[in-house]
């Protein structure tokens, strides 16, 4: 994938200016017409002409190249104009107007250098979102008869992509829903949370029983990991209003209920895939209305001040009312404004939200006891 990276080309720059462009020319002529005008109101010699050699490096800061190269020409011609307004020429008065010309020489480069920087960060920003959204595709808006949202909040704008990854599927054994956190960051991160959500969209439609996802999700990671490599998940199953949840060492699921929200914590504690887990459903009895909130750890470390954000006081009240994307966007606006901007880590978040069983939906049995039903 690092492969597609190249860097561009400069442009050609006969569109508009940029936004930086534009202030990094505007300082550079403010700098060039107060050096002017005290040169002029100081009359001869020309004392101050020294000065219009920042006006390039102002420039370079913000504007491209061949902006800060303008400058550097106005500032250096401007140099010389003063320069040959003297009844003669002194020494120092040249060198000055020399280091302008070198001046702006050396800016250019400097601007050439941090504009090819600029582009190829961003196009390896672009190259992290395409990646993103090839692992994460778009959930809802209905999966069955759960209405369902996804979010994904990345906690740096640059090409830095973490491995957090959901997905729900309609099988023939209810709606099936995963989320997980894979440890670490970058391309490595986001190739094993492909292959996490490659096995299980295939195996969730083999698998009566959640337990056996699992243990061939398991397998997947560690035929695909280091030995201190991992991943946290959650599965959850909505069969006929029954919801089956096993969790392997990740947050809890909310379940929003009427105004209250409840942490659906495991029966007993499971390590993540790729040690082994061997999981204990949690089964709830879904009421129509009832929102189902999945979210990555993240979520739960996003702090201010050594202050977490407290997302089981505000969840109802974030996420209880509108649609389910309606209450993830909500959710995201109030964490930004928590964390002024800053957040430590990605977020993924999967709301539902339980409409009601479908007709000729019978089977309320979770997977976990599907095996023994039929024997």
């Amino acid at each position: 994938m690092l492969s597609l990276v190249r860097t561009k080309p400069f442009q050609s720059g006969h569109g508009p200016l940029s936004p930086g462009s534009r202030a990094g020319l505007g300082a550079a002529v403010v700098l060039l017409a107060l050096v002017s005008a005290v040169e002029l109101a100081d009359g001869r010699p020309a004392n101050y002409i020294a000065l219009m050699v920042a006006a390039p490096f102002l420039a370079a800061a913000l504007a491209s190249w061949r902006i800060v190269l303008g400058v550097g020409a106005t500032a250096t011609a401007l140099g010389a104009g003063f320069a040959l307004g003297e009844r003669s020429v002194s020494l120092s008065t040249a060198i000055a107007v020399t280091c302008i010309a070198l001046g702006a020489g050396i800016a250019a480069v400097t601007a050439g250098v941090r504009q090819r920087q600029a582009e190829r960060i961003a196009e390896l920003s672009r190259l992290a979102a395409v990646a993103q959204q090839a692992v994460l595709r778009p959930l809802g808006p209905q999966v069955g008869s759960l209405s369902v949202a996804a979010r994904y909040i990345s906690s740096t704008a640059t090409a830095e992509i973490g491995g957090d990854l959901y997905e729900a599927i309609d099988t023939p054994y209810g709606v099936r829903m995963i989320i997980g956190d894979v440890r670490g960051k970058g391309l490595d991160a986001v190739r094993l949370a492909s292959i996490v959500l490659g096995s299980y969209r295939h195996v969730a439609y083999e698998r009566a029983d959640l337990r056996a996802i699992v243990t061939d999700l398991d397998r997947a990671v560690a035929r695909n990991v280091g030995d201190e490599d991992f991943v946290t998940a959650a599965l959850v199953e909505e069969r006929g209003g029954t919801l089956t949840i096993v969790n392997c060492g990740h947050p809890p699921p909310l379940l929003l209920r009427r105004g209250a929200v409840i942490p659906l914590e495991p029966p007993a504690p499971a390590p993540p895939l790729g040690f082994m887990p061997v999981v204990r459903p949690r089964v709830e009895r879904l009421e129509p209305g009832d929102r189902l909130l999945l979210f990555t750890d993240g979520l739960g470390e996003a702090r201010r001040e050594g202050e977490f954000f407290p997302t089981a006081d505000r969840a109802w009240r974030l996420l209880g009312h509108g649609t389910v994307a309606d209450g993830l966007a909500s959710l995201e606006t109030a964490l930004v404004e928590w964390v002024h901007g800053r957040l430590d880590d990605d977020i993924a978040l999967v709301l539902m939200e339980y409409t009601g069983s479908r007709e000729g939906v019978t089977a309320v049995v979770p997977s976990w006891e599907v095996g023994a039903a039929e024997s």
